[in-house]
């Protein structure tokens, strides 16, 4: 099942595996991040615009939902998460649909939308040599103003949808938010350590919030360079009471 070129991991204390290039684009903390933050009922369809390797769906699948929808513009990396649901006995549970979210017609609404957007603005940073990390992290195929685009196109008038984005860019995502006609429901800011200053932020938003929460900040590392607690119980994998 694995390529030369590829590794196996396992997460969730072996429950998820995730076939990952080497050398290709490889997923950071924050995708368990998003994955923990996102709610979900046993009888919700679900919508990952920009899924990777199906990363974030793939660890969805310790919570309840009835389907995930998963879109995927590079096709290497669209048949890695193919080949990962199918390792992970997902297939009945997540589809992976390999195009271009700007020009996605689903045909439907959906209860949750959620996505890991690529951070840095198209003419900012350096690109990697590798092309599927460089589409990944910048904005070369879509830019955040087209998720919340298509998030405010496709989510259900009592929708709720989720996000992780980079701190600095808080500006641009609370406009692009505006733009769509969503609303910030709630965020937390997440901190390298408890004395940093934050580098991500996590968002709830809906059609209909009209006072925002700001959730205590998420700490990944203790001043011992350990991870906190909070950390090791969401790359544990929280358990979650399927029947709700």
């Amino acid at each position: 099942m694995k390529g030369e070129d590829e590794t196996l991991d396992t997460f969730y204390l072996g429950r998820i595996l995730v076939l990952q290039k080497n050398k290709g684009f490889r997923f950071a903390v924050d995708s368990p991040l998003l994955a923990d933050f996102i709610q979900t009922t046993k009888s919700e369809h679900l919508l990952e615009l920009g899924t990777g390797v199906g990363i974030i769906s793939l660890l969805l699948s310790i919570k309840p939902f009835r389907h995930i929808t998963a879109v995927e513009i590079q096709e290497s990396l669209a048949g890695l998460a193919r080949r990962n649901v199918r390792l992970n006995n997902l297939k009945d549970k997540i589809s992976i649909i390999h195009t271009d979210l700007r020009f996605f017609r689903p045909g439907r609404k959906f209860d949750v939308i959620f996505s890991n957007p690529p951070y840095i603005k198209k003419l900012e940073g350096h690109l990697s040599v590798s092309s599927e990390k460089s589409i990944a992290k910048h904005e070369l195929k879509c830019t955040i103003f087209d998720i919340m685009q298509k998030t405010s196109e496709f989510l259900k008038k009592d929708g709720r949808a989720y996000f992780i984005f980079m701190a600095k860019r808080k500006k641009d995502f609370m406009l692009a938010v505006e733009k769509h006609k969503l609303r910030v429901k709630a965020v937390r800011f997440v901190c390298p350590r408890r004395e940093s200053k934050p580098n991500l932020f996590l968002t709830e938003c809906d059609f209909s919030s009209t006072e925002q929460a700001l959730l205590p900040p998420f700490v990944l590392y203790e001043k011992s360079g350990e991870y906190t607690s909070e950390a090791r119980e969401i790359f544990a994998g929280r358990i979650y009471d399927s029947t709700s």
